[in-house]
């Protein structure tokens, strides 16, 4: 009886990879290859290409048998981006007009009329903040109108931020709520009055997640996601007469991971809810991530496997991948647990250098504590394919992506099932990049 309690644990676990065959090679191939073909044009966000690789993904997850998210009616989770570049502001300073180049504005209200009588959110950058970081931080979590005092020890790089609004308008955004930030000068007393009065021209320009879902049996309201970016970078320079950036491995080799596992998981019915996500807007910001994490609720969210560039061979070798932000939760050590009995292993990063867990689409949903880390190949450090021209079909090793899906497919079997809990991310620790 002893002999036989040691080893059934090894043999579930070789069924449950053998299960996995079920991931073909034929269907990697016809998926990866209709995302990277020249004619999806680089799925350059807001273009052509990004459509049509859309429209694909929308018939692939209704032919794989997902239903739509929650409270949506189909597969497509569409939002808008917004270009902004500013027509006039006029600034007054205790009764005095002061240059417009004391102020910039992010946000997409065409038309700002606020005083200090208006009820707003106030905030300062001070001479110990770091500039860049704080615009990005008050750009980004600011739920409120937000007037913003800056130090004048930031004035050359708030010249510049001016500068780049005035020449190039704004980074694109998503929010919709308008920060402004104005340069206090050296010689400011207290500002006791002030009022500004602001137009912008902004344009709004209209994106998708593509998302869909199986419900669990047993937890229904605790989520898995799987995911990964459709977009790439669309058209280059050309090269030997080459100018499409068909983005095979990045990331066609993650999306098709995503579609073929929602086949393997709808043909074996998961206790825990599964969301899968081809997420938009990845190569521009993460835009795509950050809409979908405004839309549920994190704490309901049980892990996520972001899945990027697994079209090559890792630097372990074959039957080998690597996790972002290995240490950061207990997702790496659950997912080698479920593969203790076959030859696969997962590895942490070895890139720390390059900063991969905040390059990709799982950071957002890290930021809030979710586990969410990303399963890559990419040997970053010397991928003389990566963001050019020659990221094609032909540099994939459709081996090495079918035995990484049906690894990633074995090893969330535990998660999916309710049986394992991967630990928490601390918020604390992570950057508020992008």
């Amino acid at each position: 009886m002893r002999k036989h309690f040691i080893t059934l644990p090894a043999l579930c676990l070789a069924a449950l990879f053998a299960q996995g065959q079920q991931i073909k090679k034929a269907e990697v191939k016809r998926i990866l290859s209709t995302l990277a073909a020249d004619d999806m044009e680089g799925r350059e966000t807001f273009k052509s290409g990004a459509e049509k690789a859309a429209v694909f993904l929308e018939k692939e997850f209704a032919n794989a048998g997902l239903q739509p998210l929650q409270g949506d009616n189909d597969f497509r989770q569409s939002f808008f981006q917004f270009d902004t570049k500013p027509v006039r502001q006029d600034l007054i300073l205790n009764g005095q007009p002061v240059s417009s180049s004391r102020t910039f504005i992010a946000g997409v209200e065409s038309s700002i009329k606020w005083t200090q009588d208006t009820k707003l959110e106030v905030a300062t950058i001070g001479a110990a903040d770091n500039f860049d970081s704080k615009v990005r931080e008050l750009r980004r979590n600011s739920t409120q109108p937000t007037i913003v005092w800056v130090d004048n020890s930031h004035s050359e790089k708030f010249g510049l931020y001016y500068k780049g609004l005035q020449e190039h308008g704004a980074p694109k955004t998503d929010s919709s709520v308008t920060v402004a930030f104005i340069l206090k000068n050296a010689t400011d007393s207290d500002i006791d009055s002030w009022s500004l009065d602001a137009k912008q021209e902004v344009t709004r320009l209209p994106l998708c997640n593509i998302a869909g879902m199986i419900k669990g049996s047993g937890k229904p309201d605790e989520y898995v996601i799987f995911s990964g970016h459709y977009d790439h970078i669309g058209i280059l320079p050309p090269v030997e007469q080459d100018s499409i950036a068909n983005g095979a491995d990045d990331d066609a080799s993650g999306v098709t991971a995503v579609l073929l596992l929602a086949k393997y998981f709808k043909a074996h019915p998961p206790v825990r809810s599964i969301l899968f996500v081809a997420f938009t807007g990845e190569e521009i910001g993460g835009y795509g991530s950050r809409y979908f994490s405004r839309q549920l609720d994190p704490e309901k969210v049980v892990a996520m496997f972001n899945i990027e560039m697994i079209g090559k061979e890792s630097k372990f070798g074959k039957n080998s991948a690597f996790i972002t932000g290995y240490e950061r939760s207990s997702f790496g050590e659950i997912l080698a647990k479920n593969l203790a009995s076959s030859k696969f292993r997962f590895h942490p990063d070895p890139y720390p250098e390059q900063q991969l867990f905040y390059r990709s689409d799982n950071a957002t949903l890290a930021r809030l504590g979710v586990p969410a880390h990303t399963i890559s190949t990419t040997q970053i450090d010397k991928d003389t394919l990566y963001h050019s021209v020659n990221d094609e079909m032909e540099s994939m090793d459709l081996d090495n992506i079918t035995s990484i899906i049906q690894a990633i497919a074995t090893s969330a079997t535990s998660i999916v099932e309710g049986k394992d809990t991967p630990s928490r991310i601390d918020k604390a620790t992570v950057s508020n990049r992008r």
